[in-house]
């Protein structure tokens, strides 16, 4: 039995999930998901794995489907609804996925696949109310493959049991103290970890209410939350440097208004990506709050937090979770003494169980006595991670010094004249990587001798060469962060 959904009995009559101004109770989704996975049975006993990959707005819809799945013996493979048609082909093909449910407003872009595959398509408004029995679903069993491109090579299928993702559930759940009380609103993609496990499923097993927005804007979270039911948020930092833009053009008894709210709120939690100082600051100035930094991976979920009561220092992500052990080791995978960067290395039930058919990718990332090796870089600083950044992006290595290019960043963007910023190291013969910023001015009369000085002054023991370009108009990825490959475009002149 999976315990997540064994656990819903407990509720049925609670609120599980609002979505499209409905509210569904754990009793319906209970119900909706067993149809959903007897109808994907079709008369076999057990799907014993069969992936079966799934295209539909976040919602209730989205839920049952994917406990539907679980329920009859799957593996669920949600899919990106921003993703073009090759992105999906990419991972129905790698996955070979049985059976494709899709929503209609999605039915235009599958449609090439319906006749060139033996892919069995089932669009989800057919699901209607169905009777029969569901197989006894083992908690060792695969459930979930998320894919996660990582720094190098094609995206690679992280699968997690069911075993794995209660971990992970349980992990923040009990660190986090969620309550069958809490209401999380849920504005995140739902084929990442966030959305699905620190967000969906971590209510679902307390009995809390999660909900969804039809349509992601600033406007509708602020006014989401006066309406006095949401006390959970979480969000990537993008999201909260939106909504501080927006907070700053309200009129005056519009920002109380949704001050005095937020201060009301449990928790509020950043992560997916480094949260700026300032944006940390600004926020606490609105809501109150000092936002909770955490630190993940597809491949554990969440593994370091800060703490839920104590400090929460800025730039730091805080302790080894609940069940999770930590170390930073360096190049030889040998752990380093405090104080000293490595590269963060996770062992726990939390960790992923394999990379989809690749068994060499799947070793490589393990050490010979069996930590997970992240990529990521970090130190231990009086008593809480600080992360560095990615060894293959962040880490800029000059002169024999490692040096983070997060930290020059958030130095960056402290100067007034300087919106944001996107520093990586630049290829050199004498010195390995120069170090590169790329800027986006808040003003045009920016002296960059002067901004050398003063950066000089900020980071002493950075003495090695630096290249600068400015640039107003950085291109972009989805998720708004200044990319290397963009930045590597910039450097063509200046030194």
């Amino acid at each position: 039995m999976i315990t997540l959904i064994d656990r819903a009995s407990a509720f049925k009559e609670r609120i599980a999930i609002k979505s499209n101004g409905q509210s569904y109770t754990y009793s319906q989704l209970l119900s909706e998901s067993k149809s959903v996975g007897i109808k994907l049975l079709n008369g076999d006993k057990d799907l014993n794995g069969a992936r079966i990959a799934f295209l539909v707005p976040a919602g209730f819809q989205y839920a049952c489907i994917q406990w539907g799945i679980w329920r009859s013996g799957g593996i669920a493979v949600p899919l990106c609804e921003k993703h073009p048609l090759p992105s999906i082909t990419y991972i129905l093909e790698d996955t070979k996925a049985s059976t494709v449910v899709f929503s209609k407003e999605f039915e235009s872009l599958l449609k090439p696949l319906f006749n060139t595959t033996d892919i069995r398509f089932i669009p989800s408004e057919t699901f209607d109310e169905q009777e029969g029995s569901l197989p006894d679903v083992q908690m060792v069993r695969s459930a979930l493959i998320l894919y996660t491109s990582g720094t190098t090579g094609s995206p690679k299928g992280v699968v997690t049991t069911h075993n794995n993702i209660e971990t992970q559930i349980t992990a923040l759940t009990t660190s986090w103290e969620w309550d069958k009380d809490d209401h999380v609103l849920n504005v995140l993609p739902l084929h990442h970890v966030h959305g699905i496990i620190n967000m969906l499923s971590c209510a679902l097993w307390s009995g809390a209410c999660c909900e969804f927005l039809s349509k992601f804007s600033t406007k509708a979270v602020f006014d989401t939350f006066c309406k006095n039911e949401v006390n959970v948020f979480m969000a990537v930092p993008t999201i909260y440097f939106k909504l501080i833009n927006y907070y700053n053009e309200l009129p005056e008894s519009d920002q109380q208004k949704i001050s005095e709210q937020l201060k009301s709120f449990r928790l509020m939690v950043s992560g997916s990506a480094a949260l700026p100082v300032s944006v940390l600051e600004q926020w606490k100035e609105i809501s109150g709050h000092t936002l909770l930094e955490r630190y993940g991976m597809t491949e554990m979920g969440m593994a370091i937090s800060n703490p839920y009561h104590g400090e929460r220092k800025p730039g730091h992500i805080g302790q080894a979770l609940h069940g999770v052990s930590i170390r930073l080791a360096d190049e030889n995978d040998t752990e380093v003494a405090e104080g000293m960067q490595g590269e963060i290395q996770i062992k726990g039930a939390n960790v992923f169980k394999e990379y989809w058919n690749k068994p060499k990718e799947t070793a490589n990332t393990f050490t010979p006595d069996g930590w997970f090796k992240s990529g990521d870089i970090a130190v231990l600083d009086y008593g809480s991670y600080k992360i560095l950044g990615r060894n293959s992006i962040d880490i800029i290595k000059s002169g024999g010094y490692k040096i983070s290019a997060l930290e020059i960043e958030e130095i960056l963007r402290t100067h007034p004249k300087i919106k944001d910023c996107g520093v990586v190291g630049i290829p050199d013969d004498e010195w390995g990587e120069l170090i590169g910023a790329s800027l986006i001015l808040a003003s045009k009369d920016l002296d960059i001798e002067k901004l050398k000085a003063w950066l000089s002054d900020k980071l002493p023991g950075y003495k090695t060469p630096r290249k600068y370009i400015i640039q107003d108009d950085l291109p972009r990825n989805v998720m708004g962060k200044v990319t290397k490959n963009d930045i590597k475009q910039l450097f063509i002149t200046t030194k």
